[in-house]
């Protein structure tokens, strides 16, 4: 049996070029998946995957890694793909989880339900560094996936702008910490507060520096959060949290994908 010649795409063929190629080989749904906040040590993990319609409509002017682009330029884009995008989902994975599950762990759980949770079944998916599996759908992880493939860029700006929306809320909730500057990452300013104030529950306990201030740097990291430092209710920002998900073209979001025990797979380290 003969077996179809290698595809090659190029860096420098531009951002579009990996889903075309897919494309023409008959994976006509592409869905990208990215995530925002790994980083961080306060803040929720905010997971998002989006499809992206094939052709000229598919093509957002200045779209890019997010972290490349201005807050305006992400908010403009942001705004563009969820007008296009055929569908797109986000998830948010507060920081009580992240402790409680480890951030690995959440990091992929929070793909697998973002791309579960799409209500155009992808044909091909491509991640951002970690691949993910139990998707029952091929599927590629891409080095710096969010400079290589539009649906990657597209999900990273709806990741980024998901998070920091929620972190100005948060800063106007825990005032004197400057969530709504640093986004809950690790800044001189941020680490003053932090010895200054101790944390707050929307820290994540098991990260070093925050286990630090608090004096339970001696404890198992996932045994870190002191009782009365997890959330009472349900984030309700921005029209998805907790998991919540939102759709692209007016359709009904589908139920959240509940979240198991996930395996923990190899992968860098973003």
């Amino acid at each position: 049996m003969l077996t179809p010649p290698r595809t090659v795409v190029r860096r420098e063929a531009g951002l579009y070029a990996l889903e075309r190629a897919l494309q023409r080989r008959g994976f006509r749904y592409v869905a990208g998946a990215d995530e925002a906040g790994r980083g961080a040590c306060a803040g929720p993990l905010v997971a998002a995957a989006v499809v992206l319609p094939e052709g000229r409509r598919g093509e957002i002017d200045g779209l890019a890694d997010s972290k490349l682009l201005t807050p305006t330029s992400r908010e403009r884009i942001h705004d563009e793909v969820v007008e296009r995008a055929l569908a797109y989902a986000v998830v948010v994975i507060p920081a009580d989880e992240v402790d409680a599950r480890g951030l690995h762990v959440c990091n992929l759980a929070a793909m697998r339900r973002s791309l579960a949770s799409l209500t155009v079944r992808p044909e091909y998916v491509l991640t951002d560094g970690f691949g993910v599996d139990g998707l029952g759908v091929p599927g590629l992880a891409v080095w710096k996936g969010d400079r290589v493939a539009a649906c990657v860029a597209a999900a990273s700006v709806l990741a980024k702008v998901t998070r920091d929306r929620i972190m100005v809320d948060l800063d106007a909730e825990h005032p004197g910490y400057g969530f709504a500057e640093h986004k809950g990452y690790i800044t001189a300013e941020h680490t003053a507060a932090l010895r200054e104030r101790g944390p707050c529950r929307e820290h994540r306990f098991s990260y070093v520096n925050v286990a630090a201030v608090s004096g339970l740097d001696d404890r198992p990291p996932r045994s870190r959060r002191p009782l009365g430092a997890s959330r009472e209710e349900p984030m309700e920002r921005s029209g998805a949290a907790g998991g919540t998900v939102g759709v692209a073209l007016g359709e009904q979001p589908r139920p959240p994908a509940p979240v198991g025990e996930d395996v923990v797979m190899e992968g860098g380290v973003r």
